[in-house]
């Protein structure tokens, strides 16, 4: 991986160089970690970087992403090349793609400044700001490392010239060891007022380091440590990303508020088949438009507006972890619970009014059909929310050559700019 360095513009708009020009009127890197109040600028750069800046941001790139490589989203115009050759996959996702470069290089930045903060967490002034601190960087840490073993096999997980490569379950489990260190720091020592006061507002600390663990955990198949950690998520609670006029909500602003980009494949979430939802579904009105405008994009969801939040994590994605969890355990009644817990949550009991309003599971009690049904609602309550393709591997579902394909690539090929700068960059993925 290339060496970042950090460069600050008010809520720092990080950036990459192999040099410095240092500017004489702004503070070093060494100097704005040295203090509370400089970590905490460095904090909100990371949300910053993570969340906002349209079609360059990690939201909009790893929903692009998920949602084109297997048909959860249908390109609008042609004319956007590089997401066009995601939703053509295969050979056409070159490591030229825009796309891919984005969700890999603001992924890395994003976690190369996360390790600075908690590198440099002990200038925190009193122990709840450090607490505060390290919890919030651990937080983009893992977003960025999750994201990144979504879409690629392996990763680095230092920052140095010609760094190693590492597999995506070693990205994962550093991902949640560092979480897991938060959250001792956060139960001894709750975040201070004084972070809370200089931090965006959103995220809710607490909450949403135990979900991550939850999340990562599945994926890395600690199926022991997903149950803990979603059972440990007060899922009455919110946690998100905000949004203004100025820092807009990335999805709103470069697709889902105009039909330039990508939309829905149709009403129906692009499913079909065993997967098709159940048309009484009541998440349904929630994610799509049921008469758009000639000018209005299909979708929905939680991207409607330049100032509408973003969640970090929905409940109902912890429930279906649990669901998951103990399926893969061959636990199936408790399973079957929780997958119920999803299927007749109602709009009104949802925290984001998210909810399908069916009525309980009825299908066979297998392994199988009980795993199916988990994978269809994780596609309805997590719709373009970038899982779909790590759905899609893990759950088994056809791949690229395979009759009734559901995704057009397994993993992305690592981007240009990373192997001209990195001689261990290995050998793409063949698809």
């Amino acid at each position: 991986m290339k060496k970042y360095n950090l460069l600050f513009f008010l809520l720092l708009l990080l950036s990459s160089c192999d040099k410095e020009y240092r500017n004489p009127s702004s503070a070093s890197q060494d100097q704005v970690v040295t203090s509370s109040d400089g970590l905490i600028t460095v904090c909100n750069g990371l949300q910053y970087r993570f969340t906002t800046g349209g079609a360059l941001s990690v939201l909009y790139n790893t929903v692009a992403a998920g949602g084109l490589s297997t048909g959860e989203l249908r390109i609008l115009n042609v004319g956007n090349i590089e997401e066009f050759n995601v939703s053509l996959g295969a050979g056409n996702v070159t490591n030229a793609n825009g796309v891919v470069r984005n969700v890999w290089t603001q992924s890395q930045l994003v976690k190369a400044n996360a390790d600075l903060v908690l590198a440099n967490a002990g200038n925190a002034g009193d122990a709840g700001t450090r607490s505060g601190i390290v919890a919030y960087a651990s937080i983009f840490r893992a977003l960025a490392l999750g994201t990144l073993a979504q879409y690629f096999q392996q990763a680095p997980l230092v920052v140095q010239p010609n760094a190693p490569f590492v597999d995506r379950i070693a990205l994962l489990q550093s991902a949640v060891a560092q979480l897991e260190v938060a959250a001792t720091q956060l139960a001894t020592t709750p975040v201070s007022a004084d972070f809370n006061a200089k931090i965006v507002p959103g995220i809710d600390i607490p909450n949403t380091v135990q979900a991550l663990i939850a999340r990562y955990s599945l994926l890395a198949g600690d199926y022991d440590k997903a149950l803990a950690a979603a059972a440990r998520v007060d899922l009455t609670k919110r946690s998100v990303f905000n949004f203004d006029e100025n820092t807009r909500n990335p999805l709103f602003e470069a697709a889902f508020g105009n039909r330039n980009v990508f939309e829905p494949t149709n009403a129906s979430l692009g499913l079909t088949g065993a997967l098709a939802p159940d048309p009484a579904d009541r998440r349904l009105p929630f994610l799509i438009r049921t008469n758009p405008a000639a000018t209005q994009n299909l979708g929905t969801g939680f991207y409607t507006a330049n100032n509408a939040p973003i969640p970090v994590y929905v409940p109902g994605e912890m429930l279906l972890i649990r669901a998951e969890a103990y399926a893969r355990k061959n636990d199936l009644a408790n399973a079957v619970t929780e997958l119920n817990r999803v299927r007749t949550k109602t709009p009104a009991t949802d925290v984001y009014g998210l909810g399908a309003g069916l009525p309980a599971y009825s299908g066979p009690q297998t392994a199988a059909a009980i795993l199916l049904e988990i994978l269809r609602n994780r596609y309805i309550e997590l719709a373009y929310q970038g899982f779909r393709l790590e759905d899609s591997r893990r759950f088994g579902r056809p791949g690229p050559g395979a009759a009734g394909a559901e995704r057009n690539r397994n993993f992305f090929p690592y981007p240009r700019t990373e192997r001209e700068n990195n001689t261990a960059t290995p050998e793409d993925p063949a698809i």
